[in-house]
C-alpha cells in the first residue's frame, strides 16, 4: 500500500494525515475528529462528505487503501475492522498488534450491510 497523504489545510494550519494508520474519522458538528492506530487525534475543519469525496479519487483505490462509510457519523479503515457484532451495534477496530482497540456505536441497519458486504467477498 502506498501512502498518500490526506492533506487538510486551513488559514491556520494544516494537517497531513496517514491513511494506513487512520483508523476511523467521526463527524463533530463542521469539524471531523480522525483517530490513528496509536490513539493520537486530530480535529480538522471539513464535512465527512467532503472526505468521502476525496476518497473517491482514483488515486487512493489504485494504492489500495480501502475506506467505508458508515452511517452520518464515520467513515473506518476497512483494513482495521476486527468484529461486527450486530446484537451489540458495536463495530470493532484493531491493528491486533498494538494495545489500542477502538469499539464503534453503529446502528444494526448500517453493521448489517457492512457485514453483508464482507460475506460477499
Amino acid at each position: 500500500m502506498k501512502n498518500f497523504p490526506l492533506i487538510f489545510n486551513n488559514r491556520d494550519e494544516l494537517v497531513r494525515v496517514d491513511l494506513s494508520k487512520a483508523v476511523y474519522f467521526e463527524a463533530m458538528g463542521n469539524y471531523v475528529n480522525i483517530t490513528f492506530i496509536n490513539g493520537h487525534t486530530v480535529m480538522v475543519l471539513s464535512s465527512l462528505l467532503n472526505i468521502e469525496k476525496q476518497f473517491s479519487n482514483k488515486i487512493y483505490e489504485q494504492a489500495g487503501f480501502n475506506f467505508a462509510r458508515i452511517g452520518k457519523c464515520f467513515i473506518i479503515n476497512c483494513q482495521y475492522i476486527t468484529q461486527i457484532n450486530i446484537q451489540k451495534q458495536e463495530l470493532v477496530l484493531s491493528d491486533l498488534i498494538s494495545p489500542n482497540v477502538y469499539v464503534l456505536n453503529i446502528s444494526k441497519e448500517a453493521l448489517k450491510k457492512l457485514k453483508s458486504i464482507y460475506n460477499k467477498k
